[in-house]
């Protein structure tokens, strides 16, 4: 089988629910992948809409995914903004986000202006890397997020989604 990923939220480039867009509760869509390749020592994902009126937008960037994980939930937790606050479970195993081009940490659904009539194409790529850990800075934006995985994919895989007001 071929390295897999989908969403038991919406099919391969069909509409993402607004369930999980800014005009929702917008939650981060639940995840799923398969058949990762051999040797995968962590996983990165990384959103983008490619359709973005100012070029592309990114929504999400998370890394450092550990190799055993084969999804992650619905509504991945955010970091909190305190320091000292608690670390959801999946985020005290050292997953890490990256800053959206919205300028925050964490997901960020789809939210196409309302005066931009196309359809948007979100693409969840999701690369299977030969490190456990990438190198990079606290708040390190999605793009550079996505620079940074080239030298170490060793699979992809991606899930387009479409969304449009």
């Amino acid at each position: 089988m071929a390295f897999t990923l989908f969403s038991p939220a919406f099919a391969k480039r069909s509409h993402i629910p607004a369930h999980h867009t800014c005009d929702g509760d917008d939650l981060s869509p639940p995840l799923e992948w398969s058949d990762p390749p051999e040797g995968t020592r962590s996983f990165a994902l990384v959103v983008a809409d490619p359709d973005a009126p100012k070029g592309t937008w990114y929504h999400w960037g998370i890394f450092d995914i550990p190799a055993g994980y084969v999804e992650l939930p619905e509504a991945f937790p955010h970091p909190p903004e305190e320091l000292d606050a608690p670390l959801p479970p999946e985020l005290a195993e050292g997953i890490r986000q990256a800053r959206n081009s919205f300028g925050r940490v964490g997901w960020n659904g789809p939210c196409p202006p309302h005066f931009h009539h196309v359809k948007h194409h979100y693409r969840f790529h999701l690369m299977a890397l030969d490190v456990e850990h990438l190198d990079l800075p606290d708040g390190v934006n999605a793009h550079r997020l996505e620079k940074a995985c080239e030298a170490h994919v060793i699979g992809e895989t991606i899930l387009t989604g479409i969304y449009h007001r």
